[in-house]
Order: structure tokens, then sequence, then C-alpha cells
């Protein structure tokens, strides 16, 4: 079963909602990449990276010229030396993706973003320097 978006006609494969609850309650996966499949008209799952995988990995995923979005779990410890995770929703777009591309994105990304109950942040991010680790740790702080 797929769910439609009206205003960009993309829908969401139940498998993206599926992994996301994965990660969110089971912590089986580390992150997920998704992609719009242009046939089928919908978001799909590109990639699962386990739970071992680095933010590295996530990164590499990642295409240079193509959009996607994608979710990442991110631990870390508080200063008051607690144990945390938050959720981050990626909106990746880079400059030198497709115009056709980036609109497509950009059209169904909150529609798809509302799937995905208990996401805690969201970056847009046109290149790799908008995702360093360390702006994902001061968010979380």
């Amino acid at each position: 079963m797929t769910s439609s978006n009206a205003s960009s006609g993309m829908g969401v494969a139940d498998d993206c909602k599926r992994t996301f609850l994965e990660l969110q309650r089971k912590k089986a996966h580390r992150y997920v990449v998704f992609r719009i499949d242009e046939k089928l008209k919908e978001v799909i799952v590109e990639k699962t990276g386990g739970a071992a995988e680095s933010y590295d990995d996530f990164l590499a995923s990642l295409p240079e010229d193509d959009c996607r979005y994608a979710i990442y779990d991110l631990d870390f410890v508080t200063e008051e030396n607690c144990q945390k995770s938050k959720i981050f929703f990626v909106a990746w777009s880079p400059s030198v993706s497709r115009i056709r591309a980036k609109m497509l994105y950009a059209t169904s990304k909150d529609r798809f973003r509302r799937e995905l109950d208990g996401v805690h942040y969201e970056i847009q991010a046109t290149d790799s320097s908008e995702l360093d680790i360390e702006v994902l740790r001061d968010r979380a702080n």
C-alpha cells in the first residue's frame, strides 16, 4: 500500500515507514537513505546502515550529484554524562544535482517527513560541510 502526495503526486512505500520504525524502536539500523523512484512515483528505501556503521559510512552513502532523504540515529553523551539518542532527518540536495530532482525532492519533502513520526531534528544540506558531525551534536545537546 502506498500513500500519495497530492502536491507532487509522489507516494511513500510502506517499506519506508517500517524501516524507520526498525531504526527508531529496535535500533536495527544506524541510518536509512531514501530516494524517489520516478517510475513508481514513490519514495523508496535505497539503503540501510547497520547499527555498527559510522557517521562516515552514512555520509559516503549520500550521492555527490543527486538528491536524497535520509534518517540518522545519533548516539551521544550529554554534559551530565547521560547516554542519549536523537533522530535526524536530512534533506540532501547537492548544488550540482539536476534542477528537476531538486524540485521533486523539495515538493515531496514535507509530506514524506510527516510519515516519519519521531524525528527530532531536520537538516537541509547542499554539501557535506553542512552535515559535519559536530553540527548534529550541537543541535542534539
